[in-house]
């Protein structure tokens, strides 16, 4: 591990020369960063990995099984594990999806679970990121270039091998494909994970193409080629759900593809991952999870939530204004790390504002205890300081199996008084090793 420690530098310009970045929009104004590695892994042990494949596995198989019955009988409602209003209020529920059952039943194929280790040494899932989880590429590369600098570190400490996730991912498009080639459909250089897009797409052996690229014909979706138009069988997609058909969604985007939902309705063109999967990943939806488990699996969680509170509940309401200076309130329809509010750093007359809002709008909230979660060492200049960390997993489903990852995006504050870790917030990421024994 010393070998990487002391080669971190170059490693770091390695990766700003293959275009490692991370962009982020800041006031109307686009800006790219590198996303900053650190050679210290993150290592966790097989015994260990085991309950999580085990239960990240679990996790994810109920929720495309909530998906499908929520776009289709959905029995959870009747039976009154869910109510109705977090399912029809919240903003990632599509109408335009009603009926529609995805090839092979599959609604998440690649999830990325986030997870945080508490001091307590149990592993807690902070959230379900079901749209277009990013940022299995950083870890992919970095072992790469890790690799080349000691490729002794890594041949006598047992880490298992992660260079695989672009087969896994070629393997679940193949397995959902009603025939045809698959692609990787980016909006274009401008968008924050660009990078990420042209990695997985030449690491899956598939096409990176952008709406220019894709047209409808005869509800079949086709890819201009200099060879010919070829017939595309599986979309992985990056765009948002909004703006991936025009005609379906939002009028006014220009990097959709007119059309798709009509092929995609038809059952003659996968799209990973389906329309409509943010109805599952709301920060309200996240409470009912466990309950989810026990309604479709019939298992008991193997995985906890962190301790949660609804204010849309009149119990968890009275809690949460009681305790809210203790508490980190979450607004459900924000993501990267916004909207988060740690009740502990308000003041008192910015403490009532926030519960005079969860009062008027107990449904777009939800409270959680703080996790004392668990600092990873990370080099700072040639000091060794603790940051808090969390774990990105990812979780890939086919419809034949459900595979988890063995390795994961390691991300971490470089904020000493920060439990926020997201690179949109300014965090930086690391390897994460599974040991083999």
């Amino acid at each position: 591990m010393e070998d990487l420690i002391r080669n971190a530098e170059q490693i770091n310009r390695q990766l700003a020369r293959y275009g490692v970045k991370f962009g982020i929009y800041q006031n109307g104004v686009f800006q790219e960063r590198l996303f900053p590695f650190d050679a210290i892994p993150r290592i966790i042990g097989a015994e260990e990995w085991s309950r999580l494949e085990k239960g990240l596995a679990q996790r994810v198989d109920a929720l495309n099984l909530f998906l499908k019955d929520i776009y289709g009988e959905k029995k959870i409602l009747s039976d009154g594990v869910v109510p109705e209003e977090f399912v029809y209020r919240s903003p990632g529920y599509l109408p335009q999806c009603e009926g529609i059952t995805p090839l092979k039943g599959v609604y998440s194929h690649i999830s990325g679970i986030d997870l945080v280790k508490g001091k307590d040494g149990n592993w807690y899932v902070l959230e379900d990121n079901l749209r277009i989880p990013s940022g299995a590429s950083y870890p992919l590369i970095a072992r790469s270039l890790c690799r080349r600098c000691s490729p002794d570190t890594f041949r006598h400490n047992g880490v298992v091998d992660n260079r695989n996730y672009g087969e896994l991912l070629r393997q679940v498009m193949d397995t959902v494909s009603p025939g045809g080639i698959n692609v990787v459909f980016t909006p274009g250089r401008y968008n924050a994970a660009y990078f990420e897009h042209s990695y997985l797409a030449e690491k899956a052996g598939a096409v990176l193409a952008e709406s220019a690229d894709l047209y409808v014909r005869d509800g079949k979706l086709f890819y201009r080629s200099t060879h010919g138009d070829q017939q595309v069988g599986a979309l992985y997609r990056r765009v948002s759900d909004e703006y991936m058909d025009p005609l379906a969604f939002e009028p006014s985007s220009l990097i959709g593809i007119p059309n798709l939902m009509g092929a995609y309705r038809s059952g003659n063109v996968a799209v990973l991952n389906a329309f409509g999967n943010g109805v599952a990943d709301d920060k309200g939806i996240y409470y009912f999870v466990p309950k989810m488990i026990r309604y479709y699996l019939g298992e008991e969680p193997i995985l906890s939530n962190a301790p949660t509170y609804l204010p849309f509940y009149e119990e968890d309401r009275k809690y949460v204004l009681e305790h809210m200076d203790t508490l980190v309130v979450k607004d459900v329809a924000e993501a990267g790390g916004y909207g988060v509010v740690f009740g502990s750093k308000l003041d008192p007359q910015e403490l009532e504002d926030l519960k005079q809002t969860v009062l008027a709008q107990p449904r777009r909230f939800i409270a959680q205890e703080v996790v004392d979660f668990q600092d990873l060492p990370i080099m700072e200049g040639e000091e060794q300081v603790e940051r808090k960390a969390d774990l990105r997993a990812f979780v890939l489903s086919s419809g034949e199996k459900t595979v988890v990852w063995p390795s994961g995006l390691t991300r971490f504050s470089r904020n000493p008084d920060s439990f926020i870790v997201n690179s949109s917030q300014g965090g930086g990421f690391k390897d994460t090793w599974i040991l083999s024994h």
